[in-house]
């Protein structure tokens, strides 16, 4: 009894051994399985809207899901030719891009005083920054329309980036407090003793070691700026303000039966999200797990 104990002791490791192998084979094709189905279900929508834009009415009414009989560019060719998209394209570019620029460069300031230094209130201003994550811009659209109107920037760009950076800002900070905690002191120790002022070691230290968090939070903010809709839509009053997404309700509404030209407009709209996150999507992750190692 005891020498079959002892071999089926001796047996059983060797049997777990072999079976792991085939085990994690089944779970990786199981994963990857999962993860194709996912990635499937999240790019049909856009291929479809793409791929609408190439058809005509006529064949998106009797077979709304099928490929194009002949690939029709005139849709995307209207677009392009009109002004309308061109205009409200450089809105949207200025808008995302000063939103970004200033949400990033307040974001540090604050966040670099947050991280590396000890003040009265401190836990007080970060606590605040963080409750601004449950306060989603929609509960707030109604007192934030008013306040706009009473600083008399509705109807301008102006009046959807000031905003739009104030919401951004919280999770800029969130992101960049612990990245920039995560800089050695006996670096700032170190430049401190040759005679770098904490300005410099700003300049010089910290800005470089930062880049990756920097790059992720720009990323954030640009995309949430570029896709914005509910706020312009509050804002923006006049064709010539409008921004992509709003420009996009309002060319789905002029020319509703027109299919697919509203398809191809929403199709020119996205692109330059979809190309800019595609670059730049390992940099959000490098920067939301990245760390800076002494």
């Amino acid at each position: 009894m005891m020498a079959a104990t002892a071999t089926a002791t001796l047996i059983a490791p060797g049997a777990r051994r072999t079976a792991a192998p085939g085990q994690r084979r089944i779970t990786t094709a199981l994963v990857g399985f999962v993860a194709l189905v996912l990635i499937a279900l999240m790019l049909a929508p856009v291929a479809y809207i793409i791929i609408g834009g190439f058809r005509t009415n006529s064949e998106i009414t009797v077979d709304p899901s099928g490929l194009p009989a002949e690939w029709n560019w005139s849709n995307y060719t209207d677009v392009l030719a009109s002004g309308t998209f061109w205009t409200q394209l450089l809105n949207s570019t200025i808008a995302a891009g000063a939103t970004t620029i200033l949400v990033v460069a307040l974001g540090l300031m604050a966040a670099y005083a947050l991280s590396r230094y000890s003040f009265r209130g401190r836990g007080a201003v970060y606590a605040l920054f963080t409750a601004g994550l449950m306060f989603p811009m929609t509960v707030a659209i109604t007192p934030l329309y008013i306040l706009v109107r009473n600083l008399g920037l509705t109807n301008s760009l102006v009046g959807v980036i000031v905003p739009q950076i104030a919401f951004a800002l919280p999770t800029t900070i969130i992101i960049l407090v612990p990245f920039l905690a995560a800089i050695p002191r006996e670096l700032q120790e170190a430049a401190s003793i040759d005679g770098c002022s904490r300005l410099g070691f700003f300049w010089r230290m910290v800005l470089p070691l930062s880049v990756p968090a920097v790059i992720t939070v720009g990323i954030l903010a640009f995309i949430g700026s570029w896709n914005g809709y509910i706020l312009p839509l509050f804002i923006l009053s006049s064709e010539s303000t409008f921004t992509l997404p709003l420009g996009t309700q309002a060319f789905a509404s002029q020319y509703a039966v027109d299919t697919a030209k509203v398809l191809a407009f929403t199709s020119l709209s996205m692109i330059p999200a979809l190309v800019f996150f595609s670059i730049f999507e390992r940099r959000i992750v490098g920067g939301l797990t990245g760390a800076v190692k002494g």
